[in-house]
């Protein structure tokens, strides 16, 4: 809870990934991947409870082991590739209702991004109560190499710059600082998810994370960089 607000974390865990074939509960760093997000959920200092979304019973299993409760299983049409997160995060606040628990904040933790920490969490929830006329915040990370300034179109022909500019002696340093979405954290008041059916629109503002923490594991090869990085982070690299 966080002033005065009830929260909800939800970690939306459907079988049948194409990219990476069972990744939510392949072995990552010694536990299962989705086990990362559950407990990022459960060490933050204002999530009241730490739900598990999906309609695999290996996933459920996996998820109570690790700690998450499955208090549902996910209708099957919230389990296709078609099926929006948005229908997903709203089948999990409706359901509370139903159960005489409603919640005043929903927290969405993907899987996918395992370096997250529950300081990300906590920030980012701490950082929707203090920005005025936030009603929701969603994880972004500094734009360096693919800045626009850096992007080109290739159609059949030449190439062409994207803002219209040659790239030629453009410093990133004097560019103007950008940033992208990225997938670690996603809170929103409920009230406002509800009406919005989504975590960005014109009130939506940011938690800034490093680069590292940005990576989401749709394919084996994020995988293995996402492990590299988590191990060297437990080795007391700087990254």
């Amino acid at each position: 809870m966080i002033n005065g607000k009830s929260v909800l974390a939800l970690v939306p865990a459907r079988s049948g990934s194409k990219g990476l074939p069972g990744k939510n509960t392949r072995q990552f760093c010694g536990k299962p991947l989705i086990g990362w997000s559950i407990a990022a959920g459960r060490a933050s200092r204002y999530v009241d409870a730490v739900w598990v979304s999906t309609d695999s019973d290996d996933i459920a299993e996996a998820a109570q082991a690790c700690g998450g409760d499955v208090p549902f299983t996910r209708p099957p049409e919230l389990a296709s590739d078609t099926a929006s997160s948005s229908d997903v995060v709203i089948h999990a606040i409706r359901y509370a209702e139903t159960q005489g628990t409603p919640f005043d904040i929903i927290v969405l933790l993907e899987p996918t991004s395992p370096l997250r920490e529950p300081s990300d969490i906590d920030g980012a929830l701490e950082k929707l109560f203090a920005t005025e006329g936030a009603r929701s915040i969603v994880g972004v990370c500094a734009v360096e190499a693919m800045h626009p300034a850096f992007l080109f179109r290739n159609g059949d022909g030449l190439l062409e710059p994207y803002l219209g500019v040659q790239p030629t002696g453009v410093r990133r340093q004097t560019l103007e600082p950008l940033v992208f979405i990225e997938g670690s954290v996603y809170a929103s008041y409920v009230e406002d998810f509800l009406r919005e059916k989504s975590f960005y629109h014109a009130r939506t503002t940011g938690w800034q994370v490093p680069r590292y923490k940005a990576v989401e594991i749709d394919e084996l090869s994020d995988f293995v960089a996402a492990e590299a990085l988590l191990r060297a982070k437990h080795e007391g690299m700087d990254l």
